[in-house]
């Protein structure tokens, strides 16, 4: 048994199908992330015609060979799914030609390293717009070990995957308990304005103590800031403590996102003094229910629908101040909260099985390569 070396380029083949016959639809778009996934389009559609766009069929690939600005990483990923998907005609599609010598999903196994990533954007070209062309990927030196070794590693991985997607569904059935629990409530419970419910806070970093800086991203979670800092005056920085909340108007009506966050740590951090910071004015409301509500996507609809009125499309404090919240009785926030902290819980752990199975793919081709030699 040995390896055997090839370009990929002798393994590939380019596809380009496009959807003239509109048979798929706007069900269909796809977007690609750096996360090796096809993930929902945050492309404005409306008006366009898909009649142009690439389809992606089960078993083929497709990537993004602009990588300027992708955190070091290409946009790649792979249709395993039993549906076709469409994609945008700037990208490339391709699938395996010989399947004889290497298997798709031994591919994307291949694909799915921090090492590709890094051959990747080393390779791209460009001045404005560094790219990793087609020709650069076929151009790829690639050793394989016989089919059988590689569909032993694929198994391996195959089946990581197959556990974590399990998971993953039992993670949408607490969702929709929780979504249920939320529906009942918008029909039996008083609404209150926010600003009967939260006050707005202003302790600053006066001794500057915290030195790292958080924003707060899409997901309505607390980040690292991605604000060059460097001779920036922290002091003035504003704290936010424990079960208080951070919110930012800015770009509401851009990420249709309202940009909102709860500090559930024990320690203290500090945001931007352009955000505005609150704590809950009646103990009887439980913080994290406040969050679930504005978790919901139906609040973030609402948010962006807020924030057409703004010349830059951000949620005034003003018009936060009048969105309204459903109350339920103490204990019947106490019941969803839980179920809620249950779904953040394994929701968190459901993206740490997803980095495992990705940092698991260079091991598992190391692997592969050692026992084909």
């Amino acid at each position: 048994m040995a390896l055997t070396k090839y370009k990929l380029g002798d393994l590939i083949e380019p596809r380009d199908v496009r959807n003239f016959d509109n048979l798929l639809t706007l069900d269909n778009l796809k977007g690609i992330s750096t996360n090796k996934e096809f993930i929902e389009t945050k492309a404005d559609m409306d008006g366009v015609n898909l009649s142009s766009y690439k389809v992606v069929n089960e078993g083929e690939f497709a990537y993004v060979a602009d990588t300027s600005r992708r955190g070091e990483k290409i946009a790649l990923a792979f249709n395993k799914s039993s549906q076709a998907y469409l994609i945008s005609s700037i990208y490339t599609v391709f699938r395996v030609s010989r399947k004889e010598l290497i298997l798709p999903d031994y591919l994307f196994m291949y694909f799915n390293r921090p090492e590709f990533d890094r051959y990747a954007r080393f390779n791209s070209w460009g001045s404005a717009r560094e790219t990793f062309s087609w020709e650069d990927m076929c151009d790829i030196d690639i050793e394989l070990p016989d089919l059988p070794t590689q569909q032993k590693y694929v198994d391996i991985y195959n089946a990581m995957v197959t556990n974590q997607q399990i998971y993953e569904r039992g993670l949408e059935d607490l969702k929709l308990v929780c979504d249920g629990y939320i529906d009942k409530i918008k029909h039996t419970s008083p609404y209150k304005p926010i600003r009967m419910l939260l006050k707005e806070v202003d302790i600053r970093n006066t001794n500057g103590e915290i030195t790292f800086v958080h924003g707060i991203n899409i997901t309505k979670q607390f980040m690292p800031s991605v604000a060059d800092t460097d001779n920036v005056d922290l002091t003035k920085y504003k704290k936010v403590k424990k079960n208080q909340f951070a919110f930012s108007g800015m770009q509401t009506g851009r990420d249709e996102c309202i940009r909102i966050a709860l500090n559930r740590s024990n320690e203290d951090i500090i945001v931007s003094p352009a955000y505005t910071v609150f704590e809950v004015l009646d103990t009887t409301i439980l913080e994290e229910y406040i969050m679930l509500w504005f978790s919901r996507k139906q609040s973030d609809r609402r948010g962006w629908f807020m924030s057409d009125s703004s010349i830059r499309s951000n949620l005034d404090l003003d018009r936060l101040y009048e969105t309204q919240i459903p109350i339920p009785a103490p204990q019947i926030q106490q019941a969803i909260v839980n179920i809620y902290k249950v779904y953040i819980e394994r929701k968190e752990i459901n993206e740490k099985l997803k980095a495992q199975i990705k940092d698991i793919c260079p091991i598992l081709i190391k692997g592969s390569l050692e026992e084909g030699k």
